[in-house]
């Protein structure tokens, strides 16, 4: 479990640890019934004390996303993957309001902003059209 730590961020560090957690079940990198980093060892890998992660994860226990089983560890929870549905969303709308206000500041109408969104699309789409017909191209050898 990869965590990393912005001292500078403004944002306590047991809800960064808790918001990257979330963020790995949303993106499919934790999976339901997955076991993650007890806490010491959490607190040692990343340099926070025990306390910290120890909040990080009751918050994160609060909201359904991982459950503890006496003796035997932490798990990210079943009912996650619902969660996970819901944290996409929150992170795809913050990154859409980011977008917005970023666009109104430099003056791009929302025609413009459709076409630049639809035109990067196209891009990506050609890019891995492209990168699917190199790899067949080599009879599907890997290297």
């Amino acid at each position: 479990m990869n965590i990393t730590i912005n001292l500078k961020d403004g944002v306590p560090i047991y809800r960064q640890i808790a918001n990257q957690i979330r963020y790995m079940v949303a993106s499919g990198i934790l999976r339901p019934g997955e076991e993650i980093s007890p806490v010491r060892t959490l607190a040692l890998d990343i340099n926070v004390t025990p306390n910290t992660v120890v909040k990080a994860y009751q918050e994160l226990e609060n909201q359904g996303v991982i459950y503890k089983r006496r003796g035997a560890g932490t798990y990210i929870a079943d009912e996650a993957v619902t969660l996970a549905d819901l944290e996409r969303l929150r992170i795809i709308n913050l990154r859409i309001d980011g977008l917005l206000a970023e666009a109104h500041q430099l003056k791009f109408n929302s025609h413009e902003l459709d076409a630049l969104i639809a035109e990067r699309r196209e891009a990506m789409d050609r890019g891995r059209e492209t990168s699917k017909e190199s790899g067949s191209e080599e009879g599907g050898a890997s290297s």
